[in-house]
Order: C-alpha cells, then sequence, then structure tokens
C-alpha cells in the first residue's frame, strides 16, 4: 500500500515539475506573452472561425421596445440558432410557451420574467446579469423589463429551430395562431 502511494506521489511530483519546465521554456519563446501593443496577426480564416460584426448584426424590432438581434442561424428555421434579445424598461411580452426548450443567458441588466398565465407585472421575477435560464418545452411564461430599470435586459437566447411561439389566454389555453 505504501509503496503505491509512493508511485503516486512521485508521478504526481514528476507531472508538476514537467509542467513547471514546461512554463520555463514557453517564458523563453519570443511567440509567448504578447501583448496589446504588439502587431496583430492576420484575421482567421473563414472556414475555421468566422466574425461578424456589430455593424452587420441584423436586428429586428423597435428601439425603446424590444429588439431581436440574429447572431447565428434563424429561430424560424431548422437547425442551431443564437440570438440577443434587448428589453427596453417597461415592455413585456404577454403569456406565451415555445415548442422547444430555449437556452438564455442574461448579459446586462435585470430581466423579469413571470411564469403565470395572468398577465400581471407585479408577478414578474428578478433575474440578473450573469445567469443561466431555460425556456422549457412549452413551459407557459413571459417576460421583459420593468418600468424604473436603469439599462435595458440584454440577453442571449439559443436553441433549435423551427421555433414558435404560442400565446395563452389566462387559462393557460391557446390563443391564436403560432408565431
Amino acid at each position: 500500500m505504501h509503496s503505491m502511494i509512493k508511485i503516486a506521489l512521485g508521478v504526481v511530483v514528476g507531472a508538476g515539475l514537467g509542467a513547471a519546465g514546461f512554463a520555463a521554456l514557453a517564458q523563453n519563446d519570443p511567440k509567448v506573452g504578447t501583448t496589446v501593443n504588439d502587431p496583430i496577426g492576420p484575421a482567421p480564416d473563414p472556414s475555421s472561425v468566422t466574425a461578424t460584426l456589430p455593424k452587420d448584426i441584423k436586428c429586428t424590432g423597435t428601439v425603446g421596445k424590444m429588439q431581436m438581434c440574429y447572431l447565428y442561424g434563424d429561430p424560424a428555421k431548422p437547425g442551431p440558432y443564437m440570438v440577443k434579445y434587448i428589453w427596453y424598461p417597461g415592455n413585456f411580452s404577454k403569456p406565451h410557451y415555445h415548442n422547444n426548450e430555449r437556452f438564455a443567458y442574461v448579459v446586462s441588466g435585470t430581466w423579469w420574467t413571470s411564469t403565470s398565465k395572468v398577465y400581471d407585472e407585479r408577478t414578474t421575477y428578478p433575474v440578473h446579469a450573469g445567469t443561466v435560464a431555460v425556456d422549457k418545452l412549452k413551459g407557459i411564461h413571459w417576460d421583459g423589463a420593468r418600468t424604473g430599470e436603469k439599462e435595458p435586459a440584454v440577453l442571449v437566447l439559443a436553441g433549435t429551430g423551427p421555433n414558435t411561439t404560442q400565446g395563452v389566454d389566462e387559462n393557460g389555453k391557446d390563443s391564436g395562431p403560432p408565431r
């Protein structure tokens, strides 16, 4: 038993010394440790990494109310998608659900959400920046940003399309056609 502990300890110490040696070599490598003041490298090969500049991101909706910006894919089409929602203070959706799960990350601000079937802004709950949330399959909810917030709630949502939104009445029954 003691010999197994000695062997395990030897492996750990050896790995640590090997890592330390590699770090020492890397510190002497001129390709390691560049700063923002050094020249920039070439743009990434788009067959490996793509980048969309902020000015080229397409958004729908209305500034001051709610905007949805397409970051990747399209929620209306089959396949993965990622969108950014911007909920401006004083604006909310109405109770609804989705045909697929959606995964949200609150980037900034406070996102207010409710699982009540009845629209009453007093039932909304604050979800703060840095939080991850999941719109469960057919889980009734609604969301937005309360009046008085100092900044919009910005969240990134990802899922698999096609995504539909089905409004519901105060009894949780479908209301109108899905959109």
